[in-house]
């Protein structure tokens, strides 16, 4: 291995079978590997039959203060009845785990498949796991994990583009103008800070588990603190404003039989997708350094992955303007 090979690369098999089985456990077979870039995650069993998903985290990304955080919160969500993947803990007490320098923790493994955004039974069901999350949520803040700050994230964003060798110079001044009329635009739509409440961050699809209609969240790596539309409206997916309404009709219908759900901040909406549009590209180039993201993403060193995200800028600088379907 190379002095400049990146930490991940050190994870192999042996040191994952060894830190699992640190705890106290006995694994009889080989760690298989889950559909995860940010931090590494594998799948193992042990030697009961039960099935563990094992996550180590990224070096340098979290403080262990950051993570305990989000094991707290996950402990007090499932305490209070809500759906989760909560951290095992050891006679200790203990939820994170230290093996050859890394980071790690166990969760019970969650079966289930992802909801179907056009069922409105599903949709419904979301609206209220989110609910009870969110009612919990609300009882006190984060100490150490961080704040969706419009303002702050896009300035480091636009940096990290900006930074680094990706753009030519055509794109370099597209990019600088419409990123920074996007964050000029995104600045005056910021919420207060008295909005914020204790979100799971980042429900995409791949987030929630489930059979039938009921359903469970994990992965709680990027939770904030964040108004209540930061875990809404990835699953509002219709192109059509009818079927977009009845899309949000069954989530909050389901969200509001545990805490109610303020429609104003449906003109964050846009607002949020623009965030997260200007911060995916932004981390696919902070993360090139793994190897992992080549492999996956090889069209991130292309010019016409550059065009296309400007283009998508521009897209959205112009539907901030137009939001006012959600508020109908």
């Amino acid at each position: 291995m190379t002095a400049n090979a990146h930490p991940f690369e050190r994870l192999d098999p042996k040191r994952i079978v060894d830190a699992v089985e640190s705890l106290g456990m006995w694994l009889p077979g080989e760690p298989f590997a889950l559909n995860s870039y940010e931090n590494r995650v594998y799948l193992v069993h042990d030697d009961e039959r039960r099935r563990w998903v094992v996550k180590f985290y990224r070096p340098g990304r979290w403080s262990d203060a950051q993570i305990l955080e989000e094991h707290d919160f996950l402990a007090e969500l499932d305490e209070a009845g809500v759906p989760v993947g909560a951290p095992w803990r050891n006679e200790s007490g203990e939820s994170l785990h230290h093996a050859e320098g890394f980071r790690f923790a166990l969760f019970a493994q969650v079966a289930g498949q992802a909801p179907e955004l056009e069922n409105p039974a599903h949709l419904f069901a979301l609206g209220d796991v989110i609910g009870q999350l969110h009612a919990v949520g609300k009882r006190r803040p984060f100490v150490h994990r961080r704040t969706l700050d419009l303002d702050g994230m896009v300035d480091e964003s636009r940096e990290q583009v900006l930074s680094g060798p990706w753009l030519n110079r055509r794109q370099r001044r597209a990019y600088e103008r419409i990123s920074g009329e996007l964050h000029r635009a995104l600045k005056a739509r910021a919420w207060p800070a008295s909005r914020a409440i204790r979100v799971h961050g980042d429900c995409h699809l791949g987030n929630m588990l489930g059979r039938e209609e009921h359903f469970s969240l994990v992965d709680f790596d990027d939770c904030v603190m964040a108004p209540a539309v930061q875990d809404l409206w990835m699953l509002l997916t219709a192109q059509s404003d009818q079927e977009a309404h009845m899309q949000l009709a069954e989530i909050v219908e389901g969200y509001e039989q545990h805490t109610e759900f303020d429609r104003r901040e449906l003109e964050w909406i846009e607002p949020l997708r623009s965030l997260r549009l200007i911060r995916h590209s932004a981390w696919l180039a902070a993360r090139w350094d793994d190897p992992a993201f080549p492999r996956a993403f090889p069209w991130v060193a292309e010019e016409g992955y550059w065009d296309g995200h400007i283009r998508t800028l521009e897209q959205q600088r112009q539907a901030l303007d137009e939001d006012a379907r959600w508020l109908a």
